[in-house]
């Protein structure tokens, strides 16, 4: 026990370690996370005790990252690049194939074809969410691509096995379709309990304000699909980022990914600590002359078939360029692929070991292929192809015209009234499940989750508010709120409620670009009302004839030179 735990010490030290190297040199920490499993982990950990858990930490990051996807987005990428994917695995595996077949047999061509077929889904979307890239035209590409190839994998193992045995096709066929049957009742069984019936749980009293509950709840909903996925032959990642997605459709999404971020973020560290132990360190030296040229090719081929398909489509060459760069690594369910293929003995120890180590520099390099794809996205389309680039827009109205509400008590729901009849569109943060009812009443998005989190706020779009209000009563946490808030975006403009006027200070101490003093407003609104009050009624008169004095009588009315006179003329002697 205490001998597993102190190697488990030592292994997230390593990557640890190796993560503020690679920061210090301004890469991304992924890359010190597979430099860490590649030296130090092999000497802790046999691979399979490591993969069994990191399994976990791949569903924990594909079922937060689904909790941000919803099928309406996904709809919303049509069906032409969704046929764009899956033609970028066929023919990627088609040419692949055919080149390999030109040393080695078709079988065997067919295995390393399909490997390469997949790019890495947990590196992308990590590096795309950290570069806030996600919802970029390029982030979208990427992300309806790798989504039919995680769906390809599949068939594509179910491809690589059946080559494997030894049976008639009646029986493939079979196995095919009852694997096919499977997946379709899963995918029931997934609408009904992540659709509806977590959502419907959540929404009892008192449970969603339970952090521990809902943390559990989300670990559960993630292990349940990883194990129903498993359990009918798809991929255990795909089945995570599918309940993921489903769970989007409820307002709970982003408080749950918030709550789970922590535990998810050290699993996908043994994830990818785990996946650089698969690394032959020797067998790369002896053989790097060969390695290196086969990773640049594999990259060239992938990456020019992938920008060949999206020009097809007709997407803007700047984009398809982006993504091809984006996509043209090998990812972790090559793994997957080869070893199937060795399992059912179409591949050798070298040739596995080969394509192991193509795949280990693939993803190496993966980091820095996301990163730089858009500049050199924009050089490429500038230089190759003589055309303007495409820059982002610096004044996008839509973005001009959001404005985000922490709090939706009423005096949140008064600021949205007044906020969409000036033709802002409000969005609101809550972390009570009683706004919900409101937020639909008034057409309002609203986001489950707590204000203080800086991913709460990512999630609820705050990098494309104009402006953002805070209405929360308590004002420890409503600074807590824009502290947050002004960390997450520093030129933000930021309002704020202060309840007393003592607090006033700490809320503009805290980064509040304007407080409303409830104390003052509410002192000049009672005096406004009583005076108006006074005026239009004889109380004034009744409070003082009840204290026993007299009304004060009012001063006489000026007189005129005309009406002097005529009173002159009159107390005058006749």
């Amino acid at each position: 026990m205490w001998q597993l735990l102190t190697k488990l010490f030592l292994l997230i030290l390593a990557a640890y370690m190796a993560g503020i190297l690679a920061q210090l040199f301004r890469q991304s920490a992924i890359v010190g996370y597979l430099l860490a499993g590649s030296f130090v982990g092999g000497l802790l950990f046999d691979y399979a005790t490591v993969a069994s858990v990191a399994e976990l930490g791949v569903a924990l990051l594909l079922f937060s990252i689904g909790l941000e996807f919803s099928f309406q987005q996904l709809r919303a990428l049509g069906r032409s690049l969704l046929t764009g994917g899956a033609l970028q695995v066929m023919l990627t595996l088609v040419a692949f194939a055919a080149l390999l077949h030109l040393f080695m047999p078709l079988v065997q061509a067919v295995v390393i074809g399909a490997a390469f077929a997949v790019s890495s889904t947990a590196i992308v979307l990590r590096v795309l969410l950290d570069s806030t890239q996600m919802d970029s035209n390029r982030g979208r590409m990427a992300l309806g691509i790798l989504l039919v190839q995680d769906l390809a994998v599949v068939p594509l193992v179910l491809l690589v096995s059946l080559m494997g045995e030894a049976g008639s096709m009646m029986t493939a066929l079979a196995r095919v379709a009852r694997t096919m049957a499977a997946a379709g009742g899963l995918v029931l069984v997934f609408y009904l309990m992540f659709y509806r019936v977590i959502p419907w749980v959540l929404r009892r009293e008192g449970l969603f304000a339970n952090r521990e509950l809902t943390i559990l709840l989300a670990i559960l909903s993630a292990m349940g699909a990883v194990g129903g996925a498993h359990a009918v032959g798809l991929s255990p990642a795909l089945g995570a980022f599918l309940a993921g997605m489903l769970l989007a459709e409820s307002p709970f999404a982003t408080q749950i990914r918030s709550d789970i971020d922590a535990i998810r973020t050290l699993f996908v560290v043994l994830f990818f600590t785990s996946i650089g132990m698969l690394l032959d360190l020797g067998w790369l030296v002896r053989h790097l002359h060969l390695v290196l040229p086969a990773v640049l090719l594999v990259f060239l081929i992938k990456a020019a078939l992938i920008v060949g398909i999206l020009k097809l489509l007709r997407i803007d060459i700047q984009v398809a360029l982006g993504t091809g760069i984006t996509l043209g690594q090998v990812g972790e369910f090559a793994f997957v692929l080869v070893a199937a293929g060795r399992d059912g003995g179409l591949v050798g120890a070298d040739l596995f070991a080969g394509v192991v180590a193509v795949t280990m520099l693939s993803m190496f390099l993966a980091p820095y292929m996301v990163t730089t794809a858009d500049p050199l996205a924009r050089k490429l389309a500038s230089g190759l192809f003589r055309r303007p680039v495409a820059r982002p827009a610096t004044g996008d109205p839509e973005v001009c015209q959001k404005a985000l509400i922490v709090g939706f008590g009423p005096a949140g729901r008064t600021v949205a009234d007044k906020l969409k009849t000036m033709g802002l569109h409000p969005e609101v943060i809550e972390l009570n499940p009683a706004a919900l009812d409101h937020a639909t009443e008034k057409g309002v998005r609203l986001h489950l989750g707590d204000g203080t989190k800086s991913d709460v706020l990512d999630h609820a779009g705050i990098h494309a508010a104009a402006v953002v209000v805070v209405t929360v009563p308590d004002s420890r946490t409503a600074a807590d709120m824009i502290r947050t808030i002004r960390s997450t975006l520093p030129e933000v403009n930021i309002i704020a409620r202060g309840r007393y006027h003592r607090h006033i200070p700490l809320l503009e101490a805290a980064g509040a670009s304007l407080v409303v003093d409830e104390e003052e407003i509410v002192g000049e609104k009672l005096a406004d009302t009583t005076a108006m009050y006074l005026s239009e009624t004889n109380l004034y008169d009744m409070a003082c004839r009840m204290i026993g004095k007299a009304p004060p009588v009012p001063p006489p009315p000026m007189e005129t030179d005309e009406s002097e006179a005529e009173h002159a003329e009159k107390i005058s002697p006749a």
